[in-house]
């Protein structure tokens, strides 16, 4: 699908998200990611499950397989987080089936929409980090790239981070 995009295909990009959509392995894949990778998989929803044993993984399975075309989702679980000011900020936490139905989406989604983005770009990306964005600057600004032709940009990208402590 990503070669897909980037070529402008746009009729095989979509019908490639359509067999993603329809294929068991990405729906058992997405309820793997769910209930037993997650970090947040011991984390109940507005339903009280926590965890799915063998049989009911594949129940869900099932019902993402006769509703993954028109998924309704349930309610969201409010649960109030304190914020240092001593106001609290609502944590909303779908349901098991909904998440799982968030990563079979996100699994059609995402090749589509990384193929469109700019190879440099740190923006809300896996796998990116602090590291790596200085580690390309260190490499742009070495003697031996470009010569005196070099431009430097100066970016204050303070409130791009959050600081929790």
């Amino acid at each position: 699908m990503f070669k897909a995009v980037q070529a402008g295909d746009k009729r095989k990009a979509m019908s490639l998200q359509k067999l993603i959509l329809k294929s068991k392995a990405a729906r058992f894949l997405a309820i793997r990611q769910v209930t037993q990778l997650n970090a947040g998989k011991k984390t109940a929803g507005i339903d009280g499950k926590k965890a799915l044993n063998f049989k009911e993984r594949f129940e869900l399975e099932e019902l993402l397989k006769t509703s993954s075309n028109n998924w309704k989702h349930q309610g969201l679980r409010a649960i109030p987080i304190p914020k240092k000011d001593g106001s609290n900020r609502m944590l909303k936490i779908p349901t098991i089936a909904d998440r799982c139905w968030q990563c079979l989406a996100k699994y059609a989604l995402e090749p589509a929409h990384e193929a469109t983005f700019h190879e440099k770009s740190y923006g809300f990306r896996a796998g990116r980090s602090a590291h790596d964005a200085q580690k390309v600057l260190f490499h742009n600004l070495n003697s031996q790239a470009k010569g005196i032709n070099k431009r430097v940009i100066e970016l204050d990208i303070e409130k791009c981070v959050r600081r929790d402590s």
